[in-house]
């Protein structure tokens, strides 16, 4: 290509949109250059069972989660931080293009997708052909600790080690990033989902009562904890009667909760550990010095920065805007994406 030619479609980029994706198990955040956060919506898609056609998606496919009849079922199509329903993701992916960059015309959007860092080539690929097919002309993903390190603000492109932790709803991605790339990095299949699993469960067993849900993530967030609380709380819960099969209301308190949630907190905890304890000396000092970020939504937990630092003896902090890190780092790496591809933190298929 001619150097005018070049210097051309570098120009014409400025005018084509380019957008950032948090594409997680529980919640879709976008962001679009120039604008910020233009989205966020629940990971649910509403789909006909009988002729598959999607009927709604995020926030009004959510309010139909356990109340939809025979024919209609409310799905996420993503688990573990991967697709799992391909077709579903692809029209999810079509619905966020034409909601965010509405009239485009024949203007097709870039396209950034965070992944987990423990993706598969397999799993990675699978996410940039569902967004070609959902109508964007360039498609790269970046892995999720290295967009929300850039989304807390940590100095990533200096000579020292930053620590971070992101818990999503499907997966926990734990990183040391220095220079600009990944130098040692963790990802666990534990996360705000696996949560509500947990308290689901428990409510099951203790009380013989059944809850979905969007009850077991509100009672994660209004009682849930992962250190002692003072004073503990206590919330009604409503369900139905697994032995009678009527509604039922039972009280349930943050001790309850807190006891129900020890296991994934335990596995995230000792994930952290092992991180840490594989991280070259030169970086762990750096560590110690700066502290452990938390990102994602499960970093809200009530005492878990807490937790955390008794069991590691490093201080740890939550970051700024915990829940939009990853898709304002994303957003913020498409200013940067020359450097940040050079660090091998992007990648395009």
């Amino acid at each position: 290509m001619a150097w005018g030619e070049r210097s051309r479609a570098i120009k014409s980029l400025r005018f084509v949109p380019q957008i950032g994706i948090d594409l997680g198990t529980a919640n879709i955040i976008v962001f679009r250059r120039g604008k910020g956060i233009v989205l966020n919506e629940p990971t649910v898609v509403a789909i006909n069972t009988k002729n598959k056609r999607v009927l709604a998606v995020g926030n009004s496919a959510r309010e139909m989660l356990g109340r939809t009849p025979g024919n209609i079922t409310a799905i996420r199509p993503m688990r573990d931080g991967v697709i799992a329903e391909y077709t579903v993701t692809e029209k999810m992916l079509e619905y966020i293009r034409k909601k965010v960059v509405p009239g485009a015309g024949m203007i097709k959007p870039i396209v950034l997708i965070c992944v987990p860092s423990g993706v598969t080539n397999v799993e990675r690929r699978a996410v940039i052909k569902a967004a070609h097919a959902a109508g964007f002309q360039r498609a790269s993903t970046i892995e999720e600790p290295m967009a929300a390190a850039i989304g807390a603000g940590l100095p990533i492109s200096a000579p020292g080690g930053n620590m971070v932790v992101d818990i999503g709803g499907g997966t926990t991605d734990i990183a040391v990033i220095s220079l600009g790339g990944i130098v040692k990095s963790a990802s666990l299949r534990v996360g705000g989902n696996k949560m509500d699993d947990a308290i689901i469960r428990h409510i099951k067993n203790v009380y013989n009562l059944g809850i979905g849900e969007p009850t077991a993530e509100e009672l994660k967030i209004r009682i849930g904890s992962a250190f002692p609380l003072d004073p503990e709380l206590t919330m009604n819960v409503r369900g139905r009667d697994m032995v009678a099969g009527l509604p039922k209301t039972v009280e349930v308190s943050s001790i309850e909760i807190r006891e129900a949630l020890s296991d994934p907190v335990r596995q995230i905890a000792e994930k952290l550990c092992q991180v840490l304890e594989e991280t070259p000396p030169e970086l762990s000092s750096d560590v110690i010095e700066r502290g452990i970020v938390l990102t994602g939504g499960g970093a809200l937990l009530r005492g878990l920065s807490t937790l955390l630092e008794n069991i590691t003896q490093i201080p740890v902090r939550v970051a700024d805007n915990a829940l939009d890190c990853v898709a304002i780092g994303t957003g913020r790496a498409l200013e940067e994406m020359d450097a940040i591809e050079k660090s091998g933190a992007v990648t395009r298929i």
